[in-house]
């Protein structure tokens, strides 16, 4: 709909912050290198993958199709083949290569076959340059356990882009070793064109082939010589949507140069070219959260390289435009705890509470008096992952970029685009551990309830309960396979009633490998 001014970088140098930043990462890897890491397998490696889903009530059980980066249909029964491959390649911990690909076959979907993966990088020292679409994980919370990032998180398909990243923590020059940083910058293009056409409800415009940007910057204090205990990492995440053609006539291809470009990066109004709302506020759709995490490692060994036990505190503050910057959209976000413990049969707990309730308010204000209101923010009545122009919102085939909690148009029985519960309080809670060698459980519960939208609020509160366990068997003389079955269910009006049964076979290995 719109985002005010996003980071306000018509007074402040912050767009020339964002410009400079890749010359950043390279005086920072040049100065000190990269934190210790494992260095990638000199290896080409594959990995087959089988699974197959069995539920009642019409549709896929939620955990067992969310944060699984769109790969199991929604569908009541389904199944999967998958077949990975990827080589990695490194000279003198410097130079390094990497190329992969994904081909996956399910039913039913509309495409039975296709590249879920397809990719090529190449690094230097803490600096990576990829071409294409890659499963990733950008965000600090935990992938198996969280119930998902804000901003992007592993539920939907990855998107072709070219980025370019530090995508592990790197120490900052003269910080002596205190201050690391990470970040991306990336851009990129979706093609859900005919997914689009046969899923939107009839006479309901959207914007095909859109351009996404986005790019994140971390910062995190930490002791990396001497192991203080505490530690903690701030940082900023940043989607927008732009670029495209509407199947509105009468919006048609929206602005697209390098010059838009430079416009959604920097978060600046559109040209005389844009909608007008585009030229009020700026140009494109977005949306973003800030990060804050604190955490404390009880030191479990004398180099304290191995921590005894370790809890985190974490914040995900979300924003949709100036209002929700600046925090007038109150505790909006995710909050939440992840502890890690020595005990095999319990290995870590994460809790987390999301609220997107505020919205900044209930109206929105574009114009007011400064004088009268010296306080005032334009902002307000905030629709978290919609836009008016783009909607599909923050959405690629269907499922939602950030958390899956704010459920994504997949959702829609109808065929209708666009986040329909997007103000909601949830709870989760997620376990994991082992029962012996051989087997090790996932376990998870989320309590969610949902107001509808701002400016489509149900009459009656909607709730929903979902629940996983996973049980993963590994045997020590079949090297390689990994057994692993699947029992899910929701319940209440917001999800519907659903239970179901996946099972799933996966081999991995080494096709060469290099000294």
């Amino acid at each position: 709909m719109r985002f005010l001014h996003l980071f306000d970088f018509r007074h402040s140098s912050s767009c020339l912050f964002v410009l400079l930043l890749p010359c950043f990462f390279v005086h920072a890897q040049r100065a000190c290198g990269q934190e210790a890491t494992n260095v990638p397998q000199e290896a080409v490696s594959y990995r087959v993958e089988a699974q197959g889903t069995v539920s009642n009530g019409g549709r896929t059980p939620f955990w067992i199709a969310s944060n699984r980066y769109g790969k199991v249909p929604l569908e009541t029964t389904n199944g999967l083949l998958s077949a990975a491959v990827a080589v990695h390649r490194s000279w003198d911990n410097k130079l390094s290569f990497a190329a992969g690909g994904e081909l996956i076959g399910a039913a039913p979907r509309d495409k039975h076959i296709y590249l879920q993966q397809l990719y090529a990088e190449v690094g230097y020292r803490s600096l990576r340059l990829r071409v294409g679409s890659k499963e990733e994980q950008v965000s600090l919370l935990d992938q198996r356990l969280s119930s998902g990032d804000l901003t992007q998180s592993a539920n939907a398909r990855p998107i072709p882009e070219i980025n370019l990243a530090m995508p592990r923590f790197t120490t900052v020059p003269l910080t002596r070793g205190w201050a690391q940083i990470k970040g991306d910058i990336a851009i990129g293009r979706s093609f859900e064109n005919d997914y689009l056409a046969r899923h939107s409800l009839a006479g309901q415009t959207y914007v095909q082939d859109v351009l996404w940007h986005h790019k994140s910057l971390f910062l995190r204090i930490k002791d990396t010589r001497h192991g203080f205990p505490l530690s903690a990492v701030i940082g900023v995440q940043h989607l927008a949507q732009w670029g495209g053609t509407s199947t509105d006539p009468e919006a048609g291809k929206q602005p697209s140069s390098l010059k838009d470009l430079l416009r959604v990066i920097c978060g600046k109004a559109g040209g005389e070219n844009a909608s007008i709302s585009d030229q009020i506020n700026v140009l494109g759709s977005h949306h973003g959260a800030y990060n804050f995490r604190l955490t404390y490692s009880h030191p479990g060994n004398h180099d304290h390289s191995q921590p005894l036990w370790e809890l985190s505190l974490y914040h995900q503050h979300i924003f949709y435009d100036k209002s929700g910057m600046i925090f007038s959209n109150d505790r909006d976000g995710l909050w939440g705890g992840e502890l890690s413990l020595p005990f095999p049969f319990l290995r870590k707990v994460v809790v987390e509470y999301l609220t997107t309730r505020n919205n900044s308010g209930p109206f929105h204000f574009i114009a007011f008096d400064h004088d009268k209101y010296p306080n005032s923010v334009g902002g307000g009545g905030d629709n978290y992952y919609n836009n008016e122009e783009y909607t599909s919102g923050a959405s690629y085939f269907g499922r939602s970029l950030g958390s899956p909690l704010l459920l994504g148009p997949e959702y829609n029985e109808d065929g209708g685009l666009g986040f329909r519960h997007n103000r909601v309080r949830d709870w989760h809670l997620a376990l994991e551990g082992s029962i012996s060698k051989q087997v090790s459980y996932r376990l998870l519960a989320t309590w969610m309830s949902s107001w509808g939208q701002s400016y489509r609020p149900l009459l009656q509160r909607q709730e929903g309960f979902a629940a996983l366990l996973d049980l993963t068997y590994t045997h020590p003389r079949l090297r390689g396979w990994q057994f692993a079955a699947s029992a899910a269910m929701d319940r209440g009006r917001l999800l519907g009633d659903h239970a179901g049964l996946s099972l799933q076979i996966r081999k991995s290995g080494l096709l060469k490998a290099w000294e």
